[in-house]
C-alpha cells in the first residue's frame, strides 16, 4: 500500500494534542516523583488514556494477515476529525471507533449504549464516520463503496450486548482480531488493495498532502511521556503494597502477643 497517510501511527492525533495541552506543566518536585505523583496535566488525562486505547487496538490488528490493509488516525476534513482506524480486507472497508474504558461496565441495547450507567452517542458517531468515509472512497474510486462501523471498547471489566447494536458494531479489543476474520468476505485481493491506496492519499480526504506533524517524533515524544506515567504507577503501587504489607505485620504482631 502506498500513499503518505500510510505512515501515520496509531493514536497520532490523539498523542499530539496530549503532547500540546501537557506542554508547560511543571516538573514533579523530588517528592511527588517519590511517591508516583500523576506526571500528566488533568487536561490531558482524557486524551493520553484515548492514545493509549488506540495504541493498544493497533498492536491487535497488527497480528492480522497482509490481506488486511490498516491505515490510523485518518485526517479528515479542516476542522481536526479524524479516523481511529480504517481496516480494509477480505470482510470489507470498516471503520473503527476506539474507546478506553478499562474496568468499566458498558451495556448495549439498540440505539444506547451506556457506560458505567452514562449513555455515550458513540453508535451515532461511528456510524456518521462510516457514512462519510464511505462517501470520500466512493469519490475517489468512482464506484460506490460500502463501508460498515465498529466500536472497539478496551478493555472493558464488563460488556453486557441485550440486544444487537444499531449502526456500529461493539466488539472488544481482545475480541477485535477474530471479529474481523470472520467477517463474510466482501472484497477480492486487488478490490481491496484499490481501496486501501486511495485511502492512504490524502485528497481523498480533502487535503492537499499529509499533515505537518511528524508521526516518529510524535511517537518518540509520547513515548517518554507514557513511560514517565508508567513508572509513576508502579511507584503508587509500591508504596500502596508496602502500606498493606506493614498493616498485616502490625496485626499478626498484635495477635502474637495476645
Amino acid at each position: 500500500m502506498t500513499g503518505p497517510l500510510r505512515a501515520r501511527v496509531a493514536g497520532q492525533a490523539v498523542m499530539a494534542e496530549t503532547l500540546r495541552l501537557q506542554a508547560g506543566t511543571p516538573r514533579r518536585r523530588p517528592l511527588a516523583r517519590l511517591f508516583g505523583a500523576n506526571p500528566l496535566a488533568p487536561e490531558a488525562r482524557s486524551w493520553y488514556a484515548g492514545a493509549v486505547g488506540e495504541m493498544r487496538v493497533a498492536k491487535a490488528l497488527a497480528k492480522l494477515g497482509p490481506e488486511w490493509h490498516v491505515l490510523h488516525s485518518l485526517p479528515v476534513g479542516s476542522r481536526g476529525a479524524d479516523i481511529d482506524h480504517l481496516v480494509i480486507g477480505p470482510g470489507g472497508v470498516i471503520t473503527l471507533n476506539t474507546k478506553n474504558h478499562a474496568g468499566k461496565d458498558v451495556w448495549v441495547a439498540g440505539s444506547v449504549l451506556l457506560v458505567n450507567g452514562q449513555h455515550e452517542r458513540y453508535l451515532r458517531n461511528s456510524a456518521h464516520e462510516a457514512k462519510r468515509v464511505a462517501a470520500a472512497l466512493t469519490a475517489a474510486v468512482g464506484r460506490e463503496v460500502p463501508v460498515r462501523a465498529a466500536v472497539v471498547l478496551v478493555a472493558p471489566r464488563r460488556l453486557t450486548i441485550r440486544r444487537f447494536p444499531e449502526g456500529a458494531a461493539v466488539v472488544t479489543d481482545s475480541q477485535l482480531r477474530r471479529w474481523l476474520t470472520r467477517q463474510a468476505e466482501a472484497l477480492a485481493a486487488d478490490d481491496a488493495a484499490r481501496l486501501a491506496a486511495a485511502a492512504a492519499e490524502p485528497a481523498t480526504w480533502g487535503h492537499r498532502q499529509a499533515p505537518a506533524d511528524d508521526p516518529s517524533a510524535t511517537r518518540m515524544s509520547f513515548g517518554a511521556l507514557h513511560s514517565e506515567v508508567m513508572g509513576a504507577q508502579l511507584r503508587r503501587l509500591t508504596w500502596a503494597a508496602g502500606a498493606v504489607l506493614t498493616m498485616l505485620g502490625a496485626a499478626a504482631g498484635g495477635v502474637w502477643l495476645r
